[in-house]
């Protein structure tokens, strides 16, 4: 019987074990055969649900030239219209470039002006009136949606006029609420532009302002000691020569008023930058103006970590990366230096001459004369 029941490990039970199965089995297969009796519907059942089925079916073809009530959507909580209200400005305030604006003469216009940090950064700096930003967003129409506020990098081949043919280098992604931004650039000395917008989906451009046409200086060994980032603010002189562009005096004028409304002084010559017009009366030569200049010679190479590297014959101490940099004073004469490099374990040695001449030229004062 408990082979015929199904009963797992029935060769291997006690008498009373086998009895206790075979009753547990018989209980599971009663309440199988119940659970299948109750699935089944009974003959009353089924008549209403047919009756129930084509009663709906009429009841269908009867409103069937009734038009459906619209289903009203529920009215938003407070909460979520706050919170998608945040969102709505949040994001106006990223897109929306404008600012006070710069007042000319008494008139509030755009200006972007682009400035050389040195031969690897520039730094853009505009102003932009809500006017502007509106224009750009009629003429835009639809495709406004999508548009985000851009900085178009331009390298100008061979010329500093606006109108030279100029090459899109990239497209810096920018937003609301900053009125500047530091710009990396590489194989100096080059030359370029900027441009501020609105670009599309489609690439559909809409531009609210061009900057002036700047030159990167052309890139010194001796810039990769300096570590330290000093802000636009602390070499307004330096930014200003070389960021001066001797092609368009209309858009240097506005470097100029904005390092001018910056300072609280005029930019131009020294004398004029310094003292003002009136210095030139107060020039006397009485001989007690010193100058001094002197010179310092910077020496940096590479070679591998573990190697000997001595200048001059003076050991160098390298970097973990196999670096080394050496300052030595430059005097006014010509003189060879050389570099020997001899591998870490004696078997190489390499030697470069360095051929370094300077020649001081002390030049004769000039005395400005004061006019009448």
């Amino acid at each position: 019987m408990a082979k015929e029941n199904g009963v797992q490990g029935w060769h291997s039970m006690r008498k009373d074990q086998l009895i206790k199965a075979l009753v547990q089995t018989a209980k599971s297969k009663s309440r199988a055969s119940q659970k299948k009796k109750a699935a089944k519907p009974t003959a009353r059942q089924s008549a209403a649900a047919e009756s129930a089925a084509k009663t709906s079916k009429n009841g269908s073809r009867r409103s069937g030239s009734r038009r459906a009530t619209p289903t009203v959507a529920r009215p938003k909580s407070p909460r979520v219209r706050k919170r998608l209200e945040e969102i709505k400005t949040r994001l106006a305030e990223q897109k929306n470039l404008a600012a006070s604006g710069a007042a000319v003469n008494g008139e509030t216009v755009d200006r972007l002006v682009l400035m050389v940090r040195d031969a690897y950064w520039l730094h853009a700096h505009w102003e932009l009136t809500g006017e502007s930003v509106e224009r750009a967003k009629a003429s835009m129409g639809h495709l406004w949606h999508t548009a985000k506020p851009v900085l178009r990098l331009l390298e100008i081949g061979g010329s500093t006029e606006v109108n030279t043919a100029s090459r899109l280098v990239r497209e810096i992604e920018i937003h609301g609420g900053v009125s500047n931004w530091y710009i990396d650039v590489s194989d100096p000395p080059k030359t370029f532009r900027v441009e501020i917008g609105y670009l599309a989906d489609d690439r559909t451009y809409y531009t609210l302002a061009r900057s002036n046409t700047v030159t990167t200086p052309t890139a010194r060994g001796g810039d990769i000691f300096d570590q330290h980032w000093q802000d636009v603010a602390e070499n307004y002189d330096s930014v200003y020569a070389l960021s001066k562009n001797q092609g368009s005096e209309s858009q240097d004028g506005d470097l100029q008023e904005l390092l001018e409304e910056r300072l609280g002084r005029p930019m131009g010559s020294p004398t004029n930058t310094r003292f003002g017009n009136g210095a030139q009366a107060l020039l006397q030569v009485n001989g007690n103006f010193p100058l001094e200049v002197d010179a310092e010679l910077v020496i940096y190479g590479y070679s591998k970590p573990n190697s000997y590297v001595t200048v001059k014959g003076e050991p160098v101490e390298q970097q973990d990366d196999g670096s080394f940099t050496m300052r030595f004073n430059l005097p006014d004469k010509r003189q060879v230096i050389p570099v020997v490099a001899h591998s870490g374990d004696g078997v190489e040695q390499r030697t470069i001459l360095l051929a370094v001449d300077r020649n001081t030229k002390v030049m004769e004062p000039v005395v400005r004369k004061a006019s009448g």
